[in-house]
């Protein structure tokens, strides 16, 4: 077996960004050692606690940092400390700047339940067995890079934002998606609102002719408002799922209640610059110092950085095996608890998962590795 070395760049952010993205390096490390591979973890400041230290949101030598690395694992940035400052100031301008730096266009979002964790949903069980689909959002371009600006006459106020998109942004992600369907299940939904937008239009017709090159991906179109219908009606419906990047932000986030909670989903960046991993929860300043987080999307972020990044495959079962068996066994971050739950908090969860995947080494389980 290949023994990998890889350099990753941990942006830990803010509020409970560093305790789940510490858990989750912790269990890099653990891979490293089991597989007999090499990750350089390097941290560097993001966000509203790069403000602080640097102030500014994206240090030059953050974006270096960055561009230098294999591969990015980020916690989450902002919090209402910093929600005074201009747009452009803020800690979640960081992110946007990442994504354009790095030339990251393409974001996955998978949205599956875990089956110990069925009673959670707020779906009926019949229903929530069946969730198992991917959101994939456009990430650079759209009304988040657009003009912004505000305006005064008269002591009116008026603001503006402007969107657009090009034949060649809506190509490169749609063929991404094009992609991931084909390795799925065949069947591709493009979500957009060409009923009232110039770009959904263009959207539309660019999806709809890039369609001819894949013909074994069946092809359909919905509005954005009948998305948010279908998604909570019969998600089962749906195997890949893209859209603009604004409607993508929205979707993903309501996808993500179908699950349970929030912090149970990672995403993945992908462009021309290495590919960035984060949970796709938020800073929850209210839970920093309580050891209250759920790690579990930090987590995921690890082995689908192992598995699309590195093709490491063995490595990330190894991971999400040993997330599954804790959550068999009843264990729960109190957000995804219910009254048969044994709570815990996030540094006891990820001392389980590590445990787990010691044990299923010395039993030998058959995860299908060998070094």
């Amino acid at each position: 077996m290949e023994r990998m070395t890889k350099t990753i760049a941990l942006l830990p952010g803010d509020g409970i960004g560093p305790e789940v993205i510490f858990a989750a390096a912790s269990l890099l490390e653990d891979c490293g050692t089991e597989f007999g591979h090499r990750f350089e973890l390097v941290e560097f400041p993001l966000g509203g606690a790069a403000i602080d230290r640097c102030g500014t949101p994206l240090p030059p030598e953050t974006l270096e940092g960055c561009l230098a690395a294999d591969a990015i694992l980020l916690g989450a940035v902002g919090g209402p400390r910093w929600d005074a400052l201009p747009l452009d100031k803020r800690p979640e301008s960081a992110l946007l700047g990442l994504r354009k730096k790095l030339d990251l266009y393409a974001n996955l979002r998978p949205i599956c339940l875990h089956e110990s964790l069925s009673t959670i949903s707020p779906l009926k069980l019949e229903r929530t067995r069946k969730i198992d689909f991917e959101i994939v959002r456009e990430l650079a371009g759209g009304l988040y890079f657009g003009t912004h600006r505000m305006e005064s006459e008269n002591g009116v106020e008026r603001a503006f934002d402007d969107i657009t998109y090009s034949t060649a942004e809506v190509e490169r992600v749609a063929r991404f998606a094009f992609a991931r369907a084909e390795a799925r299940s065949k069947r591709l939904t493009s979500v957009d609102k060409a009923n009232i937008l110039a770009t959904s239009v263009l959207w539309r017709k660019t999806v709809e002719r890039l369609a001819a090159d894949y013909p074994e991906v069946s092809v359909q179109h919905l509005y954005v408002d009948n998305a948010a219908m279908q998604l909570v009606l019969a998600p089962e419906q749906f195997d890949v799922i893209l859209t603009s990047n604004m409607f993508g932000d929205i979707l993903s986030d309501g996808a993500a209640a179908l699950t349970g909670s929030i912090g149970l989903i990672p995403s993945m960046s992908w462009g021309f610059g290495p590919p960035l991993f984060e949970p796709i929860h938020g800073s929850a300043p209210t839970l920093v110092g309580q050891d209250r987080a759920c790690p579990i999307g930090a987590i995921l972020c690890t082995s689908m950085m192992l598995r699309q990044a590195f093709g490491l495959s063995a490595e990330a079962e190894w991971i999400e095996s040993a997330v599954d068996h804790v959550l068999a066994r009843g264990y729960r971050t109190p957000d995804i608890a219910d009254v048969n739950s044994s709570v815990v908090g996030c540094s006891e969860f990820v001392a389980l998962v590590r445990a787990e995947m010691q044990a299923s080494v010395k039993q030998q389980e058959p995860y299908g590795w060998g070094v």
